[in-house]
């Protein structure tokens, strides 16, 4: 099988790379995480994106937005790391808090391998979709990475995302203008928020990855039509992956949709290969592009696209 899947409108489902420039970004730099600080943010300048214009009206203060009364956002504090239990597999380099990058190499599976596939994409689509119901105003990332990660470890996995790179949390929250990878901390989410989460579970030596974009309150119109784009073109990319397809489809489909509505892409984050590693070839470019390589049977991949 060629592997993608999705659940609610999402905006990204990648986590590292910056192909345009032939670099990988370190997760030091892309986090802007010091352990020995209380206060961590994904760095995203206003210019990286429009998704930031279209949320907050291109006002020249940071801390203005059209109604007046949300203020834009800011990085609360962050909690202890959670424990998992000693039974429970961890991935290689959760010992080594070093971030692995991008495998070298397919992840394509045999039938066992369709199967453990299946059962991690099967408990990260459970997870996301329990998360999802806990989104209201009032509620901090942290108390939704808290349920997250109990229910993974509940069900015998351990939580991708904690340890890699020395990423602090198990599930990636990323509200409003923070494109993506964004970490739990102690802010209330806001009437009128959109906010992605982002699941990723090791269950039997597999990553399962998904995640999706939902909306806290009473969402402007404006945000629900870029949510629902994303979404749409999200679809259309996954509709035309079988094998021999070549994955520059995939970044066209996106860019195409985009552009019927006026929308951007943004080009700086990538869906991978995923499976036995959390990121493996290929890079699948979400943009118009030459790049080569071709959909083989059995691969599991994802796509994620974010809109500005």
């Amino acid at each position: 099988m060629v592997g993608a899947s999705s659940l609610q409108p999402r905006l990204l489902s990648s986590f590292v790379g910056d192909r345009l420039v032939q670099s990988r970004q370190p997760l030091a730099q892309l986090f802007h995480y010091n352990p020995g600080r209380k206060h961590v943010s994904m760095q995203l300048s206003k210019t990286f994106s429009g998704l930031t214009n279209l949320l907050f009206n291109r006002r020249n203060n940071l801390d203005e937005v059209p109604d007046g009364k949300r203020k834009s956002l800011r990085p609360g504090k962050l909690s202890p790391r959670r424990p998992v239990p000693n039974h429970i597999k961890r991935p290689p380099y959760v010992k080594t808090r070093m971030a692995p990058g991008i495998a070298s190499g397919p992840e394509v599976h045999d039938l066992k391998g369709i199967e453990h596939m299946r059962a991690s994409g099967r408990l990260a689509a459970q997870v996301l979709n329990y998360a999802g119901t806990l989104v209201k105003p009032g509620i901090t990332t942290d108390e939704i990475d808290e349920v997250v990660h109990q229910m993974i470890i509940d069900n015998g996995a351990y939580p991708s995302p904690l340890g890699y790179g020395g990423f602090p949390k198990s599930v990636c929250t990323s509200v409003n203008e923070c494109i993506c990878h964004g970490i739990p901390d102690s802010r209330p989410l806001q009437d009128g928020d959109i906010i992605n989460i982002d699941v990723t579970v090791y269950l039997n030596g597999y990553h399962g990855d998904t995640s999706a974009t939902f909306f806290c309150g009473d969402v402007s119109e404006e945000a629900r039509n870029l949510v629902k784009v994303t979404k749409e073109s999200l679809d259309k990319a996954i509709s035309i992956c079988a094998p021999g397809v070549e994955f520059k489809k995939i970044g066209k489909t996106i860019h195409d949709h985009a552009d019927k509505f006026g929308y951007g892409v943004v080009r700086q984050f990538v869906g991978h290969g995923v499976g036995r590693v959390f990121h493996a070839d290929p890079v699948v470019l979400h943009f118009r592009n030459n790049d080569g390589g071709r959909m083989v049977l059995n691969q599991t991949f994802t796509i994620g696209n974010s809109r500005c």
